[in-house]
């Protein structure tokens, strides 16, 4: 992008800030990513230029103010969090609903092929645990699968392979979406025949009652991690107005950070799995209580909080 272009489309954007220092803390951390944001193309393609000089000091100005009362300002740890992850899913809201269909096609896919074709789910997950599976069925307890690792051995390995799992996804998004495609496509297949195997021999009631414990915050984040794969292929194959190089290094920033964004969640759905998710015994109310907690977080803080965050911005910068 041509510098006088970049300076028409931020320009007034940027005198606004000047204008209007006087801002809450919400909206003064919005201003500084969004600065930080703007400086860091600026310094990439005009090293030399007034407009980075300029940036660098209206940059600065608002971190001071940013930070002059730590008791009203988030740390930076706090911030990324609070503020610039739900501002990044905001803008690619279309790419997450967009991968939460095809989640749950692939998924539907999935119980269908293992209603038709009997060696399906043998196939998808293997001999050995659909075998000790329908033994535990037979036993009279179908979870009995969970209990038979250590707790902390067993979170502390889910924990690591879910997030090797999900930066896989994300990464794989340098392949045009091609590898995150596939990666998304083999997790709900194997999510559907899982479903349906259970439906088969009478259990779904209780499958769904144990493994979604730990399962709302996992697969919704693997669907996330999915999304920030086809953040990054986007920015290869559609760059817009930006060249190529500039549109994928943009959208490889953005869908890095939604992809370390997961960890926290990824380290709670372990939790739950090692060490919650083996009480099949636990009361009704609680096990829904933790699915609908998890499920309500999901939809606040990937959904309704990122379009209030985005608006609160949106209004700010117009005043």
């Amino acid at each position: 992008m041509r510098e006088a272009v970049f300076l028409r489309q931020n320009q007034e954007r940027w005198q606004q800030y000047e204008k209007r220092p006087n801002v809450g803390p919400d909206e003064l951390a919005a201003r500084f990513v969004a600065l930080t944001d703007d400086l860091a193309y600026a310094q990439t393609f005009y090293p030399t230029s007034p407009t980075t000089a300029y940036l660098n000091g209206l940059a600065g100005k608002v971190h001071q103010r940013l930070y002059a009362n730590k008791r009203q300002r988030h740390g930076r740890f706090g911030q990324f969090w609070a503020v610039e992850l739900p501002l990044v899913v905001a803008r690619h809201h279309r790419t997450l609903a967009f991968t939460a269909l095809i989640f749950l096609v692939f998924t539907a896919l999935g119980a269908l092929s293992a209603a038709y074709d009997d060696s399906f789910v043998r196939v998808i997950l293997g001999d050995g645990y659909v075998n000790q599976t329908i033994e535990n069925i037979r036993k009279g307890d179908p979870m009995a699968v969970y209990k038979k690792e250590g707790e902390t051995l067993m979170f502390l390995f889910i924990t690591t392979n879910n997030i090797k799992v999900a930066l896989t996804t994300f990464v794989l998004g340098v392949t045009l979406g091609a590898g995150t495609l596939v990666f998304m496509f083999r997790n709900a297949l194997m999510l559907g025949a899982f479903q349906y195997f259970f439906y088969h021999y009478h259990v779904l009631k209780a499958s769904v009652l144990t493994i979604w414990i730990h399962g709302t915050l996992e697969i919704s984040a693997i669907i996330v991690a999915g999304a920030a794969g086809f953040v990054m292929a986007r920015g290869l194959l559609f760059p817009g107005t930006f060249s190529r190089a500039e549109a994928f290094r943009l959208a490889a920033r953005d869908g890095l950070k939604i992809a370390i964004g997961l960890v926290p969640i990824f380290v709670v759905a372990g939790f739950l799995e090692g060490f919650v998710t083996r009480h099949t015994e636990m009361p009704l109310a609680v096990s829904l209580g933790i699915i609908g907690t998890s499920a309500a977080f999901i939809g606040w803080y990937f959904v309704l909080y990122p379009r209030q965050l985005a608006r609160r911005q949106a209004a700010a910068s117009s005043i």
